[in-house]
C-alpha cells in the first residue's frame, strides 16, 4: 500500500482522535501531530503509542497574540522543543491586530529557535506557521543556521514570491494544503517548490476541537495530489512517490 503523509495537523485536538489515528493507519495514512502549547503538547504525547502518529512540540503565535501563552509558557516550549525532535507549530504571525503583539512573538520565536539550535537532534523536524512574516521567520532561522541543521517546513506558505525564492535558495522544504491550492497564488507558488522539498497537509480540523475523520483526512491529501498532478510538470506516480519518500525519511 503507498502511504499518505499528512505533514501538518492537529490531530490532538480532535475529541476522537484516537479512533481517528487507527483508522488512518488502517488506510495508510501517517500523521505529524502539531500542537499550539506546552499544555498540548504533553496532553497530545499520548497519541504517539499508534506507530503512524509522530506529535511535535509547538506554540502557536496565535496563543501569545491572545494571551493565552505567556512567558512561562514561551520558556516551557523552549526546554520541550531543544529536547524534540519534531518541532511545530510554531512561529509568527503578524496579520490585522496580532501585529501588535509582533515583538512577543518575535521573542518567543527566537526563544525556541535558538534553544533548538543549542540543542541539535538529529533528524529533527520544525513546522512553521508564518503570516505577514516570512522574512522575519527567514531572519531568525538564518541567524541560527537552522536550515542547515534541522528541516524547516513552511506550513501554507502565504508570503512573497521574493521570499518564496529565499526559502527555497536557504533549502526550506513547504507543505502545501488543498486551501492553499484553491488559490491563483497558492498554486503558483506550489509550481515552483521543487519536487524534493514539497509535502503534503490538510491542517486539519478545520476548527480546533472538530470531530476528525480519517477517511476525510486521506481525501483532502488526495485531492492535493490531483491539483499538484494539474499544475506541475511531473506525472501523478511520480509526484506520489517523491512526496511519500521524502515525507518517510523525515518522520522516519
Amino acid at each position: 500500500m503507498e502511504h499518505l503523509y499528512d505533514m501538518h495537523c492537529h490531530l490532538g485536538s480532535m475529541p476522537n482522535a484516537d479512533q481517528v489515528a487507527k483508522r488512518a493507519e488502517q488506510l495508510g495514512l501517517v500523521l505529524l501531530n502539531v500542537t499550539v502549547s506546552p499544555t498540548d503538547a504533553n496532553g497530545s504525547a499520548r497519541l504517539n503509542h499508534h506507530a503512524n502518529v509522530r506529535t511535535a512540540c509547538g506554540l502557536h503565535p496565535w496563543w501569545i497574540a491572545n494571551g493565552a501563552c505567556g512567558e512561562e509558557d514561551v520558556a516551557r516550549a523552549a526546554l520541550m522543543c531543544a529536547a524534540s525532535r519534531f518541532v511545530g507549530e510554531i512561529g509568527l504571525d503578524f496579520s490585522g491586530g496580532r501585529m501588535a503583539t509582533a515583538p512577543q512573538q518575535q521573542e518567543a520565536f527566537d526563544w525556541i529557535i535558538q534553544s533548538c539550535a543549542e540543542h541539535p537532534v538529529t533528524g529533527r523536524v520544525i513546522s512553521i506557521h508564518a503570516v505577514r512574516a516570512a522574512s522575519e521567520a527567514l531572519d531568525t532561522l538564518q541567524r541560527f543556521d537552522m536550515p542547515h541543521n534541522s528541516t524547516c517546513i513552511f506550513h501554507w506558505f502565504s508570503g512573497t514570491s521574493d521570499e518564496l525564492a529565499r526559502a527555497r535558495a536557504l533549502g526550506c522544504y513547504f507543505s502545501v494544503n488543498a486551501r492553499m491550492l484553491a488559490t491563483k497564488r497558492g498554486r503558483e507558488y506550489a509550481r515552483q517548490i521543487p519536487l524534493d522539498k514539497l509535502l503534503l497537509e490538510t491542517d486539519a480540523p478545520k476548527e480546533l476541537g472538530d470531530q476528525g475523520d480519517a477517511q476525510a483526512l486521506a481525501g483532502e491529501l488526495t485531492q492535493t495530489l490531483d491539483v499538484l498532478d494539474d499544475i506541475r510538470i511531473e506525472r501523478k506516480e511520480l509526484l506520489a512517490g517523491s512526496i511519500a519518500q521524502t515525507s518517510q525519511e523525515l518522520l522516519g
